[in-house]
């Protein structure tokens, strides 16, 4: 830092106090009573206020023009001591009071004391000057403080102080701050103006004054100082700060606020910063070294690791003395010290081993690197002289001397070459070893080799950066700066304060060299950084000058492998002795669409038929038959099977297609028909083809049914009589009308059809149907399994209607295997068992809905019935699904609420020994102990009645469903589950089923039926008698005689008839089972031919003729075999 004297005036009294014009243009000063305004820019007087009578001690300007207090009247405030500062923070909210007797009051903006800030010496160190700092990023607001301690403090508003006191040695008479806080200005007794960081350290003086100096400004935003005296002296100052920096590589040492340093890593641009807490006089780096220099030591810093991008510093040695230089230079084990001629080596200890007397002052001097200790300087003279030294050798070698004085020179990377940039501004190129100057440039202000390539060098001047390779003309772009440093691509400019890394493209010498065809060297400046665009250029370049190795490199930088292998093919022939270039440049030539001159040089080196390949793969057919002339004709017709499959691969498959027709290529024109969906070409080549061409016409086939086209496949398929796949194609297509009608006309493929319909079915959720065609089939196994399948889950879904289907279709399953008399027993057996789930399924059904749902669908004498039903039936295992506890809980309900109670409370006795669920729990408790107060007895209209032998028989019965008296089994309607005034017979020994139908079907006249009852009419009444002696009809009827038993047999006997009982039945009083075999047929007499009953033709089963019509109506089906009635098969 260095003041300059911009202009000087004197007043004729003491300067007490001064202010600038908020933009900086005037400058207002208090010269005793006077006021004098002057022009900041030149010094001059503007004009002289004389308003005041007495001596004006302090003046200011307003940051925004006049002065308007809010308060009419002024508050005033007594203070302890006189006040001889102020200062009001940057908000205007806390006022800072500097007093006489050493306190600062600070104070809010309605004169409340908030700190009080009591300084060591009281009274006798009063407060001269207060500042607060105007710097907006500060997080605190913070307070210098100068008093007649000679003391320089800080303080926070809280009033806490920062750091410790710092010494002055003078008593201060003023304080200032910069513009931004960044530094400070103190003036007084010593009689000259001091900079100081924000930190209180000092860095210099601004300027010496004859007499003490009692205010001092900087002009705002800038750094111009201004000094009033007490002699009435004013003197305006210029600071110039100067750069004080060090570069070495990508490393870039700088200062900063004049007293930390900043060591930037400029291609990663990481930072750290070195706080010194001194001013800053010199830096440099090398390698891992940092060398600082402070106004009485010098720091030697090194990195914490070897690695270059690694940005910690720790102290290595300290140099405890004060040294006067104009340039340091750092090593690895010493400093180098430069002074005017005088250049001194030092240890890091501080000991002088060597010095050097140069015969001219010492402009330039740089390390240039070599083994630790043993390091290489160049140093550059006024006189022109350009030297090396050694750090551990006391004689200098002398390069070259040059008539023009040095301003910046250096070393290329083979240390081969010189370069000095005079101070004519002239860059001079030497060949260190011949002393020859090889090639000068003007316009140069500062010059760098690029350490990674030998012949390449940048200077900048006028504005601009030039580019030299070689010889070769310089490339220039506009650059503001110097350059400092040039890395591969990276160009490092100084501009100002700031160092930057530009990028720069090295395309410009790449082509100077490409040009020349030096390849190597291009390829050594495109390492340097090149874009994509100049790679493949050079490659190609290389390539035709059969420079492989360039090629190659390059090639693989863009990572074109399509050339890459051309390269690779050429080396290999070249290992196998092949050495006709001609041949490899038509290859070459051939590679990059130079087709014709590739052509030419395949001709001249006698390989035509290389030319001939190349225009027929690249489907230049034209040229190829100019090339070939009058040729083979072996030759030409190869060259139209080629256009052929040309024509196929540019996507004009029409084209190719009516080629390969007229070739007699189908197979192929089929594909290409097939692939692109031309269903019409398709159908025209399938007709035209004749049938023996199977292989043709089943491609055919296969592309209709890939298109879906399953007509015109079918039609091939007729064509070439292929059934089979016709059948496959039906089922594929799952079009089973043609299917089935074809099956009916070729029986042979019943199970390539049914099969398939079946799983087809089943993987669409329609088992059903699956087992009635795997039933259809044959294939009885997989309809069973179906089956078995679909009444599992329905059982454990708890769809138990549906179990009941599926076990009711099982049984008929069953029935129909058992026409196989090696199966006969088994099935019969399988038959029975599922007709009884089926039945025990079908009433349960009515339960689960009970219990489960919220409402009832049955009326309560139909659960009762059913509840009663089950119980009967379940008297050994329980099937899965069925649930006692439902099944007794529902008996016990309906048992109370019809007058069972004594059977209801059997039920409650039961339930109390099965494990019940929580949900019926409660119920079940409530109604056990509710039952007890309900009659011993059960309702008599509830007891089920004989229809044979006319006996009531018990609510619960122990033999299960039959009569107890003749063992007669009951029939049931199944739907209400009433005992059905039903009774079986069978027929007499030699009596065929057929002529039981055709005896009762005869019709025999029945008697006229006797009026039983005879009326009496008196005068006062009348009266209706039944006459007993008119024979009843069970006296005419042969089957009523037939139901007589002998009392108390435990066995029971059926009902056998003989043909004359056969006749004398009526048709419709009987109801025929007609079981297919092997069973035999059920026959079944009513009882009470008045009363209706209907009975399924397909399950069999029974029903009271009013429910079943109500249920087939809401079903369209039987409710038991879903037999629908549009159905005319039974």
């Amino acid at each position: 830092m260095r003041a300059v004297l911009t202009w000087r005036d004197k007043a004729e009294q003491c300067i007490y106090d001064l202010a600038f014009k908020p933009d900086g243009t005037q400058l207002i000063l208090a010269a005793g009573n006077r006021l004098l305004v002057y022009d900041t820019s030149d010094g001059t007087l503007l004009q002289p206020l004389k308003g005041h009578k007495d001596t004006v001690y302090c003046v200011a300007y307003a940051k925004d023009g006049l002065w308007s207090p809010e308060q009419k009247s002024v508050s005033k405030h007594k203070s302890s001591s006189k006040i001889t500062c102020c200062s009001w923070t940057n908000d205007g909210q806390y006022l800072a009071l500097g007093m006489f007797n050493g306190i600062i009051s600070i104070r809010n903006k309605n004169g409340e004391e908030k700190v009080k800030i009591e300084r060591p010496g009281c009274s006798l160190s009063p407060i001269w000057s207060i500042c607060w700092n105007p710097s907006r990023e500060e997080h605190n607001d913070i307070l210098a403080v100068a008093d007649w301690g000679q003391k320089l403090s800080f303080y926070q508003l809280s009033g806490k102080q920062i750091g410790k006191d710092r010494s002055l040695n003078f008593d201060p008479c003023c304080i200032s701050y910069f513009t931004k806080g960044e530094y400070i200005l103190l003036g007084g007794s010593d009689k000259q103006v001091s900079l100081f960081t924000k930190d209180g350290v000092r860095l210099g003086t601004v300027g010496e004054q004859n007499s003490w100096v009692w205010t001092c400004k900087v002009k705002p935003e800038s750094n111009y100082v201004v000094v009033g005296c007490q002699d009435g002296t004013i003197s305006f100052y210029q600071l110039i700060f100067s750069t004080v920096h060090g570069l070495y590589k990508d490393q870039y040492a700088y200062r900063d606020s004049m007293t930390d340093v900043i060591v930037q890593h400029l291609i990663t641009e990481q930072k750290v910063r070195i706080k010194c807490k001194e001013l800053v006089k010199k830096i440099a780096i090398y390698k891992n070294r940092l060398a600082i220099q402070l106004p009485e030591k010098i720091l030697i810093y090194e990195l914490y690791s070897d690695d270059s991008s690694d940005m910690h510093y720790r102290v290595k040695e300290k140099i405890v003395k004060k040294f006067e230089c104009n340039l340091l230079v750092v090593c690895a084990d010493h400093i180098i010290l430069c002074q005017e001629k005088r250049l001194q080596c030092l240890s890091f200890s501080g000991v002088k081993e060597r010095e050097w007397q140069m015969e001219s002052l010492i402009r330039y001097i740089k390390v240039i690197g070599g083994p630790p200790g043993r390091e290489g300087l160049l140093v550059g003279l006024k006189n022109g002289q350009i030297l090396k030294i050694f750090v551990d050798n006391l004689f200098a070698i002398v390069l070259l001397k040059q008539a023009t004085a040095v301003r910046c020179l250096d070393m290329s990377a083979s240390r081969n070459k010189l370069a000095v940039v005079d101070e004519n501004d002239t860059c001079l190129v030497y060949d260190i070893h011949t002393k020859e100057l090889l090639f000068q440039e003007p316009n140069a202000n500062s010059v760098a080799w690029n350490t990674q390539c030998e012949d390449m060098l940048c200077f900048s001047g006028g504005g601009y950066l030039n580019i030299k390779a070689s010889t070769f003309p310089v490339h220039q772009q506009k650059l503001q700066g110097f350059v400092v440093g040039y890395n591969g691509s990276k160009i490092f400019c100084l501009h100002v304060f700031s160092m930057s890394a530009v990028e720069v493209p090295q395309s410009a010498p790449m082509y100077q060299y490409l040009d020349r065809k030096m390849f190597k060297e291009a390829y050594q400046i495109a390492c340097l950084g090149v874009t994509d665009t100049d790679w493949r250029e050079l490659a190609m370049e290389a390539l035709e000058g059969l420079e492989f190795d360039t090629a190659k490199k390059a090639f693989t930088r863009v990572q074109d492998l399509r050339y890459l292998e051309l390269i690779n093919s050429i080396e290999e022939r070249k290992k196998r002795g092949e050495t006709n270039n001609d041949l490899f440049l038509a290859d070459v030539f051939s590679y990059q669409g130079k087709f014709h001159e590739a052509a030419k040089l395949y001709r001249r080196s006698g390989h035509e038929n290389l030319a001939l390949d190349m225009y027929t793969d690249l489907r230049m057919f034209e040229y190829a038959k100019d090339f070939l002339g009058s040729g083979d004709p072996k030759e030409t017709k190869m060259l139209i099977t080629k256009q052929a499959d040309w024509a196929r691969n540019i996507n004009e498959p029409k084209a190719a297609v009516e080629m390969y027709i007229s070739a007699g290529e189908h197979v192929k024109a089929i594909e290409i028909s097939g692939d692109h969906g031309w269903v019409d070409m398709l159908i025209d080549i399938a007709r035209k083809l004749d049938k023996a061409e199977r292989e043709p016409l089943l491609m055919c086939a296969h592309y209709f049914k890939k298109l879906d086209n399953p007509g015109y496949a079918a039609e091939t398929y007729l064509k070439i009589g292929d059934l089979k796949s016709l059948v496959q194609l039906h089922v594929e297509t799952q079009r089973w009308d043609e299917a089935f009608a074809l099956g009916e006309k070729h029986p042979e493929f019943k199970d390539d059809i049914y099969v398939p319909y079946a799983q087809w079915l089943a993987e669409n959720d329609r088992f059903e149907e699956a087992q009635k065609a795997f039933h259809k089939a044959g294939r009885q196994g997989e309809a069973v399994r179906v089956l078995e399948q679909l009444t599992h889950n329905a059982v454990v879904e708890s769809r138990f209607n549906d179990a009941a289907y599926y076990y009711w279709m099982l049984s008929m399953q069953c029935l129909d295997i058992a026409q196989d008399p090696a199966q006969k027993d088994a099935m019969l057996s399988k038959f029975h068992h599922f007709q009884h789930l089926a039945e025990l399924y079908h009433g349960y059904h009515a339960i689960q809905r009970y219990t489960e749902e919220p409402f009832s669908f049955h009326l309560p004498e139909t659960l009762f019935n059913i509840s009663r039903f089950l119980l009967h039936s379940l008297t050994k295992d329980t099937p899965l699904g069925i649930s006692k506890v439902n099944t007794l809980f529902t008996l016990a309900k309906q048992s109370k609420a019809l007058g069972a109670y004594k059977l209801a409370r059997h039920a409650y006795d039961k339930l109390q020994g099965l494990q019940i669920p929580s949900r019926f729990q409660k119920s079940i408790e409530l109604g056990s102990l509710t039952i007890r107060s309900k009659p011993f007895h059960d309702s008599e209209e509830l007891v089920p009645l004989c229809y044979r032998c006319s006996t009531n028989n018990p609510l619960l019965n122990n033999l299960g469903n039959v009569c107890i008296n003749c063992r007669q089994p009951f029939v049931f309607s199944a739907s209400s589950y009433e005992v059905l005034h039903l009774v079986e017979f069978y027929l007499e020994e030699g009596i065929t089923d057929e002529e039981a139908v055709s005896l009762i079907d005869l019709e025999a006249p029945r008697h006229k039926r006797e009026n039983k009852w005879q009326e009496i009419t008196s005068n006062n009444s009348q009266t209706l008698r039944l006459d007993e002696t008119v024979d009843s009809m069970g006296d005419d009827d042969p089957f009523t005689a037939k139901l007589s038993f002998e009392q108390g047999g435990s066995e029971f006997v059926p009902v056998v008839v003989s043909r004359s009982v056969l006749r004398s039945m009526s048709r419709r009083d009987v109801l025929i089972k007609r079981w297919p075999p092997p069973l035999q047929w059920q026959y079944f007499r009513s009882l009470l031919p008045d009363a209706s009953i209907t009975m399924c033709p397909s399950c069999f089963q029974m029903f009271h003729s009013e429910d079943y019509e109500l249920l087939v109506l809401q079903h369209t089906c039987c409710p038991y075999c879903r037999r629908r009635i549009d159905d005319p098969s039974p």
